[in-house]
């Protein structure tokens, strides 16, 4: 709502811009303004309609540099508004207005940047033009439900994962407040483990960004509102034994044929459950693997992930389904992430799966 609002206030402005061209060049009568506005001021006052209404239509579209526009098109008209302030003055609210959300839009920018910037390096350091293909002997040496469910998936005959990117959207929370919509994107890269985690959310109408990132044996999560005011910003040793679980969380889910790695260890629990044990620079965390008789990945549970509110360690889960096709494999379509309190079960994220690709070039 306030968007079209903001849409509707922009482009009238614009076109309140047009008086001033209209009374240089007598092109119609223009009582609302009764100062003389000679030819050269009137094509300046057509300049600023233009830049407006341009602005207006590219943030209509959701352009991604559209705050450039609305930056020269509030110098000019702020100009001209200051030489004829009696009549014009209070058309400084509409640029103070489009200034603000050109800040913040300019923000947001910069902040996913640093984003995009971080995946274009890691994608250029991990470019491998040729994938190994998986083969029914590349899954000898695993438990029998984590065959079964990399034959499920259809991991036999395709090549092997080198990174992957997913795209979500779904709704998060915290202990205590409401739910809040969100989309994200990720990339992930399997040979030195590394993942790349793009949110953008609303919270209570405000824009809010969080980018987490595990890489080179750190990890750290920024979280900002309006990607000017930071409201989680850490980068402690804690953090990074819980993004390795979110990691191998990651590869269990959405990497299946990555979990061929010989340096996942494993144990046959009965059946339908196994543990692994994934270690990354020296920290090793573990996980239980739940399967149905289908062969479908239905729970994965870990006690080694921190909750980063509390900074303690409950138990963390991810109940999966909804399995459909992306591109040759079937896949979760649906997930939750859950925490175990003493008190009780929560979930604080309802996942669903957009889109899934591997192997991504730069």
């Amino acid at each position: 709502m306030l968007r079209y609002l903001l849409l509707c206030l922009l482009a009238l402005h614009g076109l309140i811009h047009l008086l001033g061209f209209v009374k240089a060049f007598a092109i119609a009568p223009a009582n609302q303004l009764t100062a003389t506005i000679s030819k050269p001021m009137g094509l300046l006052w057509l300049v600023a309609a233009a830049l407006l209404l341009v602005t207006t239509f590219l943030l209509m579209r959701r352009s991604g540099h559209w705050f450039w526009w609305a930056f020269l098109a509030i110098g000019l008209s702020q100009v001209l508004l200051i030489l004829y302030w009696q009549e014009t003055k209070f058309g400084t609210l509409p640029n103070l207005v489009l200034l603000l959300t050109a800040i913040v839009a300019l923000s947001n920018w910069r902040f996913e940047s640093r984003y995009q910037q971080d995946v274009a390096a890691s994608l250029r350091r991990t470019a491998t033009t040729i994938m190994d293909t998986i083969g029914e002997q590349d899954l000898a040496h695993l438990p029998l439900p984590v065959q079964g469910y990399l034959r499920y998936v259809g991991v036999v005959g395709q090549p092997k994962v080198n990174n992957f990117r997913a795209t979500w959207t779904g709704f998060m929370r915290e202990k205590g407040k409401d739910w809040f919509p969100f989309t994200a994107e990720q990339y992930n890269f399997c040979a030195e483990p590394e993942r790349l985690f793009f949110m953008k959310a609303k919270l209570k109408g405000l824009s809010t960004y969080g980018y987490h990132a595990y890489s080179d044996g750190e990890a750290s999560m920024l979280v900002k509102v309006l990607s000017l005011f930071p409201v989680v910003d850490l980068q402690e040793k804690e953090l990074f034994k819980a993004e390795t679980v979110t990691f191998f969380n990651d590869l269990c889910l959405l990497a299946p044929a990555a979990l061929i790695d010989k340096n996942i260890q494993w144990e046959t629990i009965d059946p339908t459950t196994v543990r692994a044990f994934f270690n990354n620079r020296d920290v090793t965390v573990s996980a239980v693997l739940h399967f149905n008789e289908e062969g479908q990945l239905i729970n994965f549970v870990s006690d080694d992930r921190l909750e980063v509110a509390s900074k303690q360690a409950f138990r963390f889960s991810t109940p999966l389904a909804n399995y459909r096709k992306f591109g040759k494999f079937q896949l979760l379509g649906y997930g939750e992430a859950k925490w175990h309190y003493p008190e009780g079960e929560f979930i604080y994220g309802k996942f669903y799966l957009q889109d899934l690709t591997y192997n991504i070039e730069p």
